[in-house]
């Protein structure tokens, strides 16, 4: 047998070695004898101690790393094109350990015969579940009926009336697996469904039940609005001082896709200034959030750690994904899920994956 060595981000890790979230497939990996699997000591929290947090979103993939595996399996560092700085003749395969590349120089990874597999349908549900979650708790006034009840000053209970959905306006923008999921689950709550996209077909759209319209149609009628559209150039700080401006003051802003979609200074603008009513945000265009963030301070938002989709569930799910591509691969098989398929045809890397054949 030909042996495969795959190591995981340092990410996975905590402080005393143990991977944090109990689990990474490391059941299945054992199935296969040749297949060995560490970790990226340097860059985990046992090497890095208090120095971890600081540097925990900044972390990239170095040569050094691309040089001694064959598999990597990563969460959060950066896969920029100085990785490949010395070249990639070992390493076959990247795992993204969720569902978002945009971390990662997939252009670069092609060109150096490197294949980038994710987990595409793992978060759909707890992520839709999650903005769900935002839009109930902003409705109720959930913040503000909690610290009440807590301030034993239970006078007030007027002032934080919350209000139902029923009747109310969702306004999604872009139309993919988590926009579909979260109109699956917020059908039993009789809204009005409005969406902003540049793919969806009217047919399904009309099948669904749901209004496309533009964007700025979207932001003037809705009484919530998602953010579920991918980051790329075209989208990147779209949400600014003139799409805020364009919500009703009682319209609730909901974000669980991607920070960098939206512009952090217009945001804390409209939230300070009262010219949307909230928001709920698991996501930043600068993570972590600083706890000197203005946003930290107001009393109109929730906030959570770019972590309210993450589950137990979840955590399953991607690490069966991420075992079952290391496998394949180790077998000398291309893995499912392969976001930048046109390397699957460049001789280089069917060169390097037929080394592992002789494992099938």
């Amino acid at each position: 047998m030909r042996p495969f060595e795959v190591f995981y981000s340092g990410d996975f890790l905590d402080a005393t070695g143990k991977v944090a979230t109990g689990y990474f497939g490391e059941d299945m990996l054992q199935t296969a004898p040749h297949v060995r699997h560490g970790f990226l000591m340097d860059q985990s929290p046992v090497t890095l101690g208090a120095a971890y947090g600081e540097k925990l979103y900044h972390m990239q993939l170095e040569p050094h790393h691309v040089a001694a595996a064959d598999g990597i399996v990563l969460i959060r560092p950066y896969v920029r094109r100085a990785a490949f700085a010395k070249g990639a003749d070992r390493l076959v395969v990247i795992g993204r350990a969720g569902v978002g590349t945009d971390k990662i120089d997939l252009a670069a990874c092609t060109e150096n015969d490197v294949a980038v597999f994710n987990a595409p349908a793992s978060l759909t549900h707890s992520t839709a579940s999650a903005a769900m979650l935002f839009i109930l708790a902003l409705a109720k006034r959930l913040s503000a009926q909690e610290r009440m009840a807590r301030s034993g000053n239970w006078g007030n209970q007027a002032n934080v009336t919350g209000d139902d959905l029923v009747g109310q306006t969702l306004g999604i923008v872009g139309l993919g697996r988590i926009s579909w999921e979260l109109i699956r689950l917020l059908e039993p709550f009789g809204m009005r469904v409005l969406a902003y996209s540049r793919h969806c077909r009217p047919e399904e759209a009309t099948a669904h039940k749901v209004e496309l319209v533009s964007l700025d149609a979207l932001l003037r009628e809705s009484d919530y609005v998602s953010l579920h559209c991918a980051l790329a150039a075209s989208t990147r700080g779209f949400m600014g001082e003139r799409e805020f401006r364009l919500m009703k003051p009682t319209a609730y802003f909901i974000n669980t896709g991607r920070g960098e979609l939206v512009q952090h200074g217009a945001l804390v603008r409209a939230l300070q200034e009262r010219r949307i009513a909230g928001a709920g945000l698991d996501v930043f265009a600068h993570e972590p959030l600083a706890a000197t963030d203005p946003l930290t301070g107001l009393d109109n938002v929730i906030l959570t750690p770019h972590w309210l989709p993450t589950t137990h569930r979840v955590v399953r799910l991607v690490s069966v994904a991420m075992a079952e591509g290391i496998l394949r691969a180790a077998r000398g098989e291309a893995p499912e899920n392969v976001v930048n398929p046109e390397v699957l045809a460049r001789s280089g890397f069917r060169s390097k994956l037929a080394r592992f054949a002789v494992n099938g």
